[in-house]
């Protein structure tokens, strides 16, 4: 339980710093303070645990047409939804969001292959 507890803070602080490092390399994504980026890290994570697997299923022909990469999109729209629930978070348009949730991505894949 307590290695569980440790891996999900590590996340969830790993998750926050890499979109406070995402709101300040990518124009057009902003975030108000620390504890915004904590709250956003939070709700994505909530985000990726539920809606996420509900659209990958729903659209799975046009990922299967596409080679996966209509998943970006769904990473990116779920990004720029994200934004529009959450005060002191805003992202500007498709092209950061889809820029924002790519990096993000990388970084959450690389997390879960270190740890």
């Amino acid at each position: 339980m307590a290695k569980f507890l440790l891996r999900s803070i590590i996340n969830l602080l790993v998750v926050a710093c890499a979109l406070l490092l995402i709101a300040y390399v990518v124009p057009g994504i902003s975030i108000a303070s620390t504890y915004t980026a904590f709250i956003v890290a939070i709700i994505w994570g909530f985000i990726s645990l539920f809606i996420k697997p509900v659209l990958n299923i729903l659209t799975l022909p046009i990922t299967i047409l596409t080679l996966g990469l209509f998943s970006l999109i769904i990473n990116a729209l779920l990004f720029w939804f994200l934004s529009t629930f959450i005060a002191g978070f805003s992202v500007s348009g498709f092209l950061p969001a889809l820029i924002g949730s790519f990096i993000l991505s990388v970084v959450v894949w690389a997390l879960h292959k270190i740890w």
